[in-house]
């Protein structure tokens, strides 16, 4: 009986609202988050449930546990008026078959690279579980999907005949598979520097609504696709170009997306903890270097998860950044020593000059007290987590926080 009432409530919660549902490797919290502005930009309630947790009109939620929080969220949200919903859908709900329990009425798909093999065992497992999401959508549903990323082809081939399919692009060159695709939104030029991004839009009728131009406060071109994906996705859930423009250009960055914690010098605390997620990451603050300064690099890998992109994370560490802090994170109970020596397998060749440190918080230290005012440094792979697994206890510690505590010695306050 108790699980029938809970169906019900599920079916009655599924009824109530439009689903704009978010999936793809990196890029999700800040794509959801953003449609969360967009609709509160239009003058609605809004919700979203991210891996972050549950908001409402913007306050986080006090969730029960885990097992409840999304039918939790979702009437919360109802009794506040809330008639979108932004929802970030992860591969391991996917696997599961949620996609089919609550189709989304509009599936946006932000990118795909290597991450989770050690849930999902290969890369095309990966991938057909994303695709759950496009595969289930609603009648009359829409698909928004990334034409920069070559998995796009693939699960457009997937989705039902009728369904919408839109494209956006951030290099408006880009093709999905053997021809190029029409792009209802693209980028003809980005503008990026310490203060926002101007983004100048190719012509569509969608950017020509928006008077082809977004503006946005967040630092870092990494947030430009996903603005695109936002836009697109609230422009067919209905919402008018207006809320687009003025719910992007309020949008402020999420704990740990390209978090700027300091200006001078630029310490930046980013989640990219997959090979892509972190070249994206890199190749933003070399751009916003200007010719100027270095970028310091404070990085690990976690423990008891996918080996194989461990390589490969030291490789794209080498490569873009000028110095790089190898250090621990979440080793669980895996050597972290042997976690290091894996992550530099991958390093040949020139490139940038390499430290072990597998004190987090003296890393964090040491890249911070050396960096000069025009350097950036960054802090990534753990973003918003706001603790450290080792082999035997879990223990208080938030990037965030280090980079303060290492700016406070940096200027003789601690």
């Amino acid at each position: 009986m108790a699980r029938a009432s809970q169906r019900a409530r599920f079916e009655s919660a599924y009824r109530a609202l439009t689903t704009i549902a978010v999936t793809g490797t990196n890029g999700k919290t800040s794509a959801t988050s953003m449609v969360d502005a967009i609709v509160r930009a239009s003058g609605q309630p809004s919700a979203r449930l991210t891996t972050l947790g549950g908001f409402v009109n913007g306050a986080a939620l006090a969730l029960p546990e885990r097992t409840q929080e999304f039918l939790f969220t979702v009437e919360a949200a109802i009794a506040a008026g809330v008639k979108t919903l932004a929802l970030e859908v992860t591969s391991k709900a996917l696997r599961t078959g949620w996609a089919r329990d609550w189709p989304a009425h509009v599936a946006v798909f932000t990118n795909l690279s290597r991450d989770h093999m050690d849930m999902h065992g290969s890369p095309e497992e990966y991938l057909a579980c994303k695709a759950q999401l496009f595969m289930s959508t609603a009648p009359a549903g829409c698909c928004v999907l990334n034409a920069d990323d070559p998995s796009a082809a693939l699960i457009a081939e997937v989705i039902a005949p009728g369904t919408e399919i839109l494209y956006y692009s951030a290099t408006p060159e880009a093709a999905v598979g053997d021809k190029g695709v029409e792009h209802a939104l693209a980028i003809r030029d980005l503008q990026s520097s310490r203060t926002g991004l101007r983004i100048e839009l190719a012509e569509s009728t969608l950017a020509d609504a928006l008077g082809r131009q977004l503006e946005l406060r967040v630092v870092g071109k990494v947030h430009a696709s996903n603005a695109l994906a936002a836009a697109l996705a609230c422009s067919c859930a209905g919402y008018a170009p207006e809320a687009i423009r003025e719910g992007l250009k309020n949008y402020s960055s999420v704990p740990g997306r390209f978090e700027v914690v300091a200006d001078s010098p630029l310490c930046v605390v980013d989640y990219a903890h997959t090979p892509e997620g972190l070249r994206g990451t890199l190749e933003t603050a070399r751009q916003l270097l200007a010719g100027q300064g270095c970028v310091s690099l404070v990085f690990g890998c976690g423990g008891e998860r996918d080996q194989g992109k461990r390589p490969a994370m030291g490789q794209v560490a080498h490569q873009l950044a000028d110095q790089v802090i190898l250090t621990n994170d979440n080793p669980r109970r895996e050597d972290p020593a042997r976690i290091a020596a894996q992550v530099q397998a991958g390093v040949h060749g020139a490139g940038a000059d390499w430290q072990v440190c597998l004190d987090r918080q003296e890393a964090v230290e040491r890249a911070v007290c050396s960096a000069h005012e025009d350097d950036i440094v960054i802090i990534a792979g753990k973003g918003h987590e706001v603790t450290q697994e080792l082999a035997d206890s879990v223990v208080a510690m938030a990037d965030a926080q280090l980079v303060r505590r290492a700016l406070d010695k940096r200027e003789g306050r601690a």
